[in-house]
């Protein structure tokens, strides 16, 4: 017989009575239950548009507010400005009498439910910048009435919710947990990998007092397959933080990996796949040319900011940022070596590059580690060009601007070319007219890998 006891509940399980709801806040749990409250997007890009859909399709009426006035006229005529999303997703919002896009912040008075999907940056010297939040804040506070709950979904550090937000709303004049309701919600998006739009992917939800959280659980289960519920607004920011570092590690680490596998001349990418033959304690993450996207270049410094307010220094983070920014560096020093190994130097060279945007199969560019190495390669006297099926021309980014077009992907500019760079791996890529027609590849993705060796002419360089 065990003579271990069984556990008992904590004090606080024992004594914590339920949150007492005020009327305001039983009538928006009413509306929410009954799927007759609006609800406001603010913010219409990569986040805030799938999360309209995912609550259209939950049954509830939405408003999607956005300061470009572009985006709005897109979403009025039907017209598509995320790749990923498709043909048919703009024109069936174009078609929905129960979505109304908008550029004018009064509307959002009309809502009972905020939600705010805005870019969190970094600024100049790796801090957070929280413009974006700040500024959608103070629009949302600008119209807050009564029994409205504002919902933050971008990635932020721990206290951005309770000690930046609520203050700005506080200035209504209406108290929170009573009057108006705040809570914190993560986004986790992952645009352009199938099964995984928004309404499948679980939610994290904590408020920033029990009411709000109640109130955010009950809208979210309503809307995706899974909510989960946190005991703070600070443990989901957290959380979120926590899985993106997670992934920056371990993306460094391996990046790590290949630079000194290369040099010892065995191939990352097999090694990889040996040890994922483990059933358990691996999970594999693969090398590449730099970090891209919106989080995981972006998010660790949050954590590492806040850090230094409570005296901490998160050094592990820090150098796992190091290794991924160090990433161009070592892909220029690659192509350099390929070209001087065939008497060719970087100056003059012409050097395509294949793909510009941060992940296969997308339209979108942010952070995308492209943009510096196109600017590294240009430093040092190449002849760049680029093709990417999915971005006819290169955008403005914060810190690049790069003036070039994609060409088109033909026999004649593969041959025409001193050095095939790839750095994204779109689907929509034909790989075997590159390996029949360029001279030499520079694959940092492993793309060249499912290409039949009969329909390679050239050199393959893995990087």
């Amino acid at each position: 017989m065990s003579t271990t006891n069984p556990p008992q509940p904590s004090p606080t399980s024992q004594t914590k009575k339920p949150p007492v709801h005020s009327a305001t806040a039983r009538e928006l749990m009413q509306k929410i239950e009954a799927k007759t409250a609006t609800i406001a997007i603010v913010g219409l890009g990569y986040v805030g548009l799938p999360l309209v859909q995912a609550i259209r399709d939950g049954g509830f009426p939405v408003i999607g507010f956005d300061v470009d006035q572009k985006k709005i006229d897109a979403l009025n005529s039907g017209k598509r400005y995320i790749l990923h999303l498709g043909d048919d997703f703009f024109s069936n919002l174009k078609a929905d009498k129960q979505f109304t896009p908008t550029s004018n912040a009064k509307d959002l008075a009309k809502a009972d439910l905020i939600v705010l999907c805005v870019p969190t940056p970094l600024g100049q010297h790796h801090e957070p910048d929280l413009t974006y939040v700040f500024e959608s804040t103070k629009t949302a506070a600008a119209s807050l009435r009564k029994g409205q709950l504002v919902v933050l979904e971008s990635t932020t550090y721990p206290g951005t919710t309770r000690d930046e937000m609520k203050p700005i709303l506080d200035k209504s004049g209406l108290k929170c947990g009573e009057e108006y309701f705040l809570a914190y919600s993560p986004e986790r998006e992952d645009p352009g990998s199938a099964g995984r739009s928004a309404q499948h992917i679980p939610k994290l939800v904590g408020g920033v007092d029990d009411v709000s959280t109640d109130l955010a659980m009950a809208f979210y289960t309503r809307v995706v397959k899974a909510a989960h519920r946190v005991s703070t607004a600070e443990i989901a920011e957290s959380a979120k933080l926590l899985e993106n570092i997670y992934r920056a590690v371990n993306i460094a680490l391996v990046n790590e990996m290949k630079v000194v596998l290369t040099d010892m001349n065995i191939d990352v990418w097999e090694v990889i796949a040996a040890a994922s033959t483990k059933p358990f304690g691996f999970q594999a993450f693969y090398p590449g040319p730099g970090l891209g996207g919106h989080c995981i270049p972006i998010d660790p410094y949050y954590l590492t900011w806040k850090a230094k307010e409570v005296g901490r220094n998160t050094k592990f983070i820090e150098l796992a940022g190091e290794v991924n920014t160090s990433m161009p560096h070592y892909v220029i020093e690659r192509t350099q070596h390929a070209l001087n190994e065939h008497s060719k130097s970087i100056k003059g060279s012409k050097v395509l590059v294949l793909g510009i945007a941060y992940k296969k199969n997308i339209d979108d560019p942010r952070e995308s580690p492209s943009a510096e190495i196109i600017e590294l390669l240009r430093d040092r006297g190449a002849d760049v060009s680029y093709h990417d099926p999915h971005l006819a021309k290169f955008p403005a980014m914060r810190k690049y601007r790069v003036d070039l077009s994609s060409v088109a992907l033909t026999a004649a500019t593969l041959s025409a070319s001193d050095c095939v760079l790839i750095l994204t791996d779109h689907d929509a890529v034909d790989y075997s007219l590159i390996g029949q027609h360029a001279k030499i590849v520079v694959d940092t993705r492993n793309a060249m890998a499912n290409v039949p060796a009969n329909r390679v002419k050239c050199e393959v360089i893995k990087s």
